[in-house]
């Protein structure tokens, strides 16, 4: 009996959740050189949520950018936290981790619809209408694009494109001597920049507390993100497209979002 329910809960652990944002969240997000790195996968709402295992099945990239090296982050399936190896080099780290697509389904147009504002995609309904598509029950697959910056030893070097399908860029290290903020950002789409992009930043404060903004990209896809010291941020970015599928079948998903997470902490 014990041995049924440790297994149905090592399925739970690595199924999908259905939930908003998805982000890596370090232990710590400024190391020692050499010391053991350690993250969590994050899933939930407003930069609070639960933190799910390491599982093969569920990413399709999950590596440290330290400089030119690329390092996948290794792991066996359940373990907690997700991620948990030797620093690969001193300087600044970068996190990166793809998820296999997964999919929900709406039941009540309400629901998408309000996503779909929040979320700045005011044209959904009428692309929705136009394609036909059913209002009472349709489907949406999603994929997270994700990566979160640590300094180790120093610090020291700057971020970039990798490559993810929807990216968001840091062109300022957070970690640099001097730094005083705002942290620039680049939103990418298929290594293209998102012009007038929205992006939601959600901002810890050192008692935990969370206060959410926006700021939108420029023509360049870049945008400016008041930071302060102490403070932890995440930021996130969707891209809400017509899926490949549409059409195929009765039940294919019509609807794909590609969320892009960035996380990091500003130091004292």
């Amino acid at each position: 009996m014990l041995k049924r329910l440790f297994i149905l809960m090592m399925i739970l652990a690595g199924a999908p959740v259905l939930a908003h944002e998805f982000w890596i969240e370090p232990t710590e997000y400024q190391v020692e050189s050499g010391a053991i790195l350690t993250a969590d996968l994050k899933n939930g709402e407003n930069f609070r949520g639960t933190s799910l295992g390491w599982f093969d099945n569920n990413f399709t990239r999950f590596d440290i950018a330290a400089g030119q090296r690329l390092v996948a982050v290794d792991g066996r399936p359940g373990d907690y936290p997700a991620l948990n190896m030797q620093t690969p080099a001193d300087g600044l780290l970068v996190v990166l981790h793809e998820t296999t697509p997964a999919s929900l389904t709406y039941r009540e147009w309400e629901k998408f619809q309000k996503f779909a504002d929040h979320k700045d995609f005011p044209d959904a309904a009428a692309v929705h209408e136009e394609r036909g598509w059913s209002t009472e029950k349709f489907r949406e697959s999603y994929t997270r694009h994700v990566k979160a910056l640590i300094a180790a030893g120093d610090g020291a070097g700057a971020d970039r494109a990798f490559g993810l399908e929807t990216e968001i860029v840091a062109l300022d290290n957070p970690y640099a001597g001097g730094f005083a903020g705002p942290l620039r950002v680049r939103v990418l789409y298929q290594d293209a920049p998102r012009a007038d992009a929205q992006v939601e930043v959600f901002e810890r404060d050192p008692s935990g507390e969370v206060t959410v903004s926006l700021v939108r990209t420029d023509a360049r896809g870049i945008a400016p993100v008041p930071v302060r010291a102490g403070h932890e941020y995440l930021l996130d970015a969707v891209v809400l497209r017509e899926a490949e599928s549409a059409g195929s079948e009765p039940d294919a998903p019509v609807w794909r979002t590609l969320w892009a997470a960035l996380t990091f902490r500003v130091p004292d």
